[in-house]
């Protein structure tokens, strides 16, 4: 939806054909509408072949997350890594970038970048159903030392499984933080070499335990402690 306008709105292009020929959506049927800045409710007033035109009903809480968080999440197997940026969204990520790690399996690095539309669309609709305002951006698929010169966040967390790395509670006990950027590793971890572009980007390795999880699942463990977190400071 691009904008509101008049207690009206009006949705064009393909995500009116998709509601309209494929939901096959009905006058006066109610949809939840965001143009990336508010939500309302809208009824439909009338469904044409690309066009669907919408009355406002009443503007609706619309989620913005309060803790600005950057994911660099390493190419996995596809069926994971898309079940893993569908939590991360509805979590709060507000960028996730895909990332070249040296175990990452060299046929999914080759075919990673012909899935962007596809991982844009998860994203989508991820946020669509946890009702968030804005899309998380996805940036392309980055190399190692790319990807970690862009975490920006003013505390920056690398997962490590290795038993020297101080726990995740233990590295957030003290922290008060607007912004965040988590980076975690493929199966098998990272190499040393990538720990050490990580300590010289100012990434701190943390533990999320003695526990070995999946990538996936450490994304919304990780996650969910962070906005734990952060959010009640």
């Amino acid at each position: 939806m691009e904008q509101f306008a008049d207690n009206a709105a009006v949705m064009e292009g393909e995500a009116a054909h998709h509601l309209g020929h494929v939901l096959r959506a009905q006058t006066g049927q109610l949809y939840e509408l965001s143009d990336g800045e508010r939500v309302w409710l809208g009824r439909i007033e009338n469904v044409s072949r690309n066009r669907v035109q919408f009355a406002l009903v009443e503007q609706l809480p619309a989620v913005h997350p309060t803790v600005d968080v950057t994911l660099l999440l390493s190419i996995v197997k596809f069926d994971a890594f898309e079940w893993a940026i569908e939590k991360a969204t509805e979590l709060g990520v507000h960028a996730i970038i895909p990332l070249a790690a040296e175990r990452s399996e060299k046929a999914l690095l080759t075919a990673a970048t012909k899935r962007a539309e596809r991982w844009k669309k998860i994203l989508l609709e991820a946020s669509q159903q946890s009702r968030r305002v804005r899309v998380p951006t996805l940036y392309p698929l980055g190399l190692l030392d790319e990807a970690f010169s862009r975490g920006t966040g003013a505390i920056r967390l690398c997962l490590s499984e290795r038993t020297e790395a101080p726990p995740l509670k233990t590295a957030l006990s003290s922290v008060i933080a607007q912004s965040a950027t988590l980076a975690i590793g493929p199966e098998g971890g990272w190499t040393d070499r990538e720990l050490e572009v990580a300590r010289q980007n100012e990434f701190r390795p943390v533990s999320l335990g003695r526990l070995i999880l999946r990538t996936e699942t450490a994304v919304i463990v990780a996650l969910a402690s962070l906005n734990y977190a952060l959010n009640d400071k």
